[in-house]
């Protein structure tokens, strides 16, 4: 382990590099010896010629020795190589499986980390890595470790203060409702009996002007007054049924549809003459019979002829038609208003196409539910020169 501690901050190039040094300098050093030791062998080969040359030898013995003398070298000479060459590989193996080991224990020190990284909050120590490459990675993956710590511990904590305002904000929400229930109790409890006491004054105003009327001429201040009333009868007609549609039945019976429109139309001539306007009544089929509940009907014409009566333009005709068409009864009422842009909305609650509009949009919100309820179909059309609300009922008996 000596050797770890010496290349502690080294790299995988480093190394590779330093492998290749290491088996270069081996082979210098042992080229070197052998070129040293080949060198002696001919020198001594050299000198023995000299002396023999001397003595009484013939000139094949000297050729003879000389070529055994090569030969032998020739023989040590490739036995060094090949003793270089297994010598230099087994350095270069040693130190491969030196650097693959380590790298080995690196990539394994990785491993373990990011397979505990998913339970638990453990870094990698930097000391037990051996590749200053490794080292740089190691580096990375704690601060990454740490960012993801405490980005953790920031969503337990917000998590936490989310728990107590979702808490918090649910007790109010309970608190409110509370209240907006018991408000929308009392809201109803006194639209109830504002309801049931404007009925009596209504009554008596009514009354106390047909009985005028029978012994005294009918001026024009009466007839506002009573066109006013009528108005104010339609708007208590409305919250009354508001007021008890969800407590009580409203029985079905069967109404010829053309005498009702007709007592409709007569009890609403006033209010028209009073806006300088007037009623065309036509009835293709007197005869025309629905099974339908007489208060909802009335929502549907009084709604309908009281909002043709507001938005008509001055001196002009309301006209209404009754007709048969298959097994249905057509009401149609039309007139010549401005024009409706959005004809979609008209029922929707509380919708004006004017800011200077009177009224809520009540009215006719109240006629489509009752339509939706009872399978009445509606088709609104406007252009600029009329504006036409078509109803279609069901034939009694069909």
């Amino acid at each position: 382990m000596n050797l770890t501690r010496i290349f502690k901050n080294i790299t995988i190039k480093q190394a590779n590099i330093f492998s290749v040094l290491v088996i270069f300098f081996f082979t210098v050093i042992f080229v070197g010896l052998l070129t040293q030791d080949m060198y002696k062998d001919y020198e001594d080969a050299l000198h023995q010629s000299y002396s023999n040359s001397s003595e009484d030898i013939t000139q094949s013995e000297i050729l003879e020795q000389k070529h055994k003398k090569l030969k032998s070298l020739t023989i040590k000479t490739v036995l060094v190589m090949v003793t270089l060459a297994f010598i230099l590989f087994a350095i270069f193996l040693g130190l491969n499986n030196l650097f693959n080991r380590l790298l080995q224990r690196d990539t394994q020190t990785f491993l373990d980390f990011f397979e505990r990284a998913a339970h638990n909050e453990q870094v990698i120590n930097p000391n037990l890595i051996f590749f200053k490459d490794i080292k740089i990675m190691v580096g990375y993956a704690n601060e990454m470790v740490q960012k993801i710590n405490e980005q953790k511990y920031a969503l337990v904590e917000l998590n936490l203060g989310l728990e107590d305002r979702v808490k918090e904000k649910t007790q109010k929400l309970q608190e409110e409702k509370i209240y907006s229930q018991e408000l929308l109790k009392s809201q109803k409890e006194f639209l109830r009996y504002t309801v049931h006491e404007t009925n009596t004054p209504l009554s008596v105003i009514l009354t106390s002007i047909e009985l005028y009327t029978m012994n005294h001429p009918k001026d024009r201040q009466l007839s506002k007054i009573e066109s006013a009333v009528k108005n104010i009868f339609n708007i208590y007609d409305d919250l009354s049924y508001l007021v008890k549609k969800d407590q009580i039945e409203y029985p079905k019976m069967a109404i010829n549809l053309s005498e009702y429109v007709g007592s409709r139309v007569d009890f609403f001539t006033e209010v028209a003459e009073h806006s300088l306007l007037s009623f065309d009544y036509v009835v293709q089929k007197k005869e025309g019979y629905i099974y339908f509940n007489e208060t909802k009907l009335q929502r549907i014409v009084d709604n309908t002829i009281t909002n043709a009566i507001k938005y008509t333009l001055t001196n002009e005709k309301i006209d209404i038609k009754l007709s048969q068409r298959g097994v249905h009864v057509e009401l149609l009422v039309a007139s010549k208003s401005k024009i409706i842009k959005d004809t979609d909305r008209v029922f929707d609650e509380y919708y004006r196409e004017g800011s200077s509009d009177d009224g809520f949009g009540i009215g006719l919100r109240l006629v489509r539910s009752i339509c939706d309820e009872e399978g009445v179909s509606i088709s609104v059309s406007s252009t600029d020169n009329r504006t036409v609300f078509l109803y279609r009922f069901k034939m009694m008996g069909e």
